[in-house]
């Protein structure tokens, strides 16, 4: 390994430890800022449900820890990891991620400030990590009860929403197109809450109270169904992985799952990415069927 890449581990564990004595459990990251052990289940069928019950790593965000002998112990198994991921919707600030996106061509501040407007809120002073595209992280927190998906331009075009199951870049990370840093004056504060109105936006829509349907034939499965099915470019994943966790929560997922996947491909998505996320939303769910 490169002297540059040995200090830029070095470097990273550092920040990950510090990260930890705030409360925020981290995961060492590669250069691609992916977690930067390899799954022990990758040869594994899909879907794999595993949240490292097997006793190994390798489980993403699952991995993540404020233990420092545990952080040592994930890096030394990782020792080309450049940067480390928070893990997001954990105790005890269950943060919430406002990522504003720079490489879509819009202007996802201004989306943001016209969102804050219409719906009335403000974003409180907060953490606010830079990245090396020009983007903003805006840290967050949440109410424990709360549980925030994550999300790509749903809330508006280049803002995506990283939540529980999802994990920001560190600052300090270094990645192959550069180093996340806070913004001058945001690194002694601590995440802020959310502003309600904004929480109510992240959440999912409140589902009413229904007897589970019997098949995937009846309206609710198929109303999941056509809502993968309407999906348009930038929104595929994200309706694909409500849609799934909808299933899952009312006990449709097993039924449902051949035909979510299919709507999916048939919206631009390959069937590895359609099962990739559908598994994504059974362990968000918690499903052990």
């Amino acid at each position: 390994m490169a002297t540059t890449d040995r200090q830029a581990t070095t470097l990273a564990l550092a920040h990950a430890l510090s990260a930890a004595e705030r409360g925020l459990a981290v995961i060492p990251l590669s250069r691609t800022k992916l977690p930067a052990l390899r799954s022990p289940h990758r040869a594994d069928p899909p879907p794999v449900l595993c949240r490292g019950e097997c006793g190994g790593t390798g489980h993403g965000v699952y991995d993540a820890s404020t233990d420092p002998s545990r952080i040592r112990e994930l890096f030394a198994a990782a020792p080309w990891a450049t940067g480390y991921g928070i893990a997001c919707g954990l105790p005890p600030h269950h943060l919430i991620g406002i990522d504003l996106d720079t490489k879509s061509g819009t202007d996802s501040s201004a989306a943001l400030r016209e969102l804050a407007l219409r719906h009335l809120f403000t974003i409180p002073e907060t953490v606010v990590v830079l990245t090396p595209s020009g983007g903003r992280h805006l840290w967050l927190t949440g109410p424990p009860d709360a549980v925030v998906p994550n999300s790509a331009s749903r809330l508006a075009p280049g803002i995506d929403i990283r939540g529980a199951g999802g994990y920001l870049v560190g600052p300090g990370s270094r990645t192959e197109h550069g180093v996340y840093g806070t913004a001058p004056g945001t690194a002694h504060l601590t995440p802020a809450p959310c502003p309600p109105s904004l929480l109510r936006l992240l959440l999912p829509p409140p589902r009413t109270h229904r007897s589970a349907p019997s098949s995937p034939d009846e309206h609710h499965g198929q109303g999941l169904v056509h809502f993968v099915l309407a999906a348009h470019e930038g929104q595929r994943n994200t309706r694909l992985f409500w849609a799934a966790c909808r299933a899952y929560e009312n006990g449709l997922g097993p039924a449902l799952l051949a035909s979510l996947i299919e709507a999916a491909v048939q919206t631009g998505l390959t069937e590895r990415e359609a099962r990739a996320t559908v598994a994504s939303a059974a362990r968000m769910t918690g499903w052990r069927g």
